[in-house]
């Protein structure tokens, strides 16, 4: 499973280390994902989601059934 959250679709940046003396070395940088479980009533099962914290932050505001609507996901 790629590192990417379900609802904000935010997923891995590449960037630079730059030290002291300005040299650079690649990095990544990853985004604060967690695995959470969320009750449909429209489906009347439980589904298990990659969220990052925006992503978990819009679901507390709307609901997950009012956010999947509002954010286009089909994927359930």
């Amino acid at each position: 499973m790629s590192k990417m959250c379900f609802l904000t679709l935010k997923k891995t940046m590449f960037g630079n280390n730059v030290s002291h003396s300005n040299r650079k070395t690649r990095r990544r940088f990853l985004p604060n994902l967690h695995y959470h479980k969320f009750w449909l009533n429209s489906k009347s099962k439980f589904v298990n989601v990659c969220l990052s914290k925006k992503g978990l932050k819009i679901i507390e505001k709307y609901g997950i059934e009012e956010a999947i609507l509002k954010f286009n996901i089909c994927k359930i």
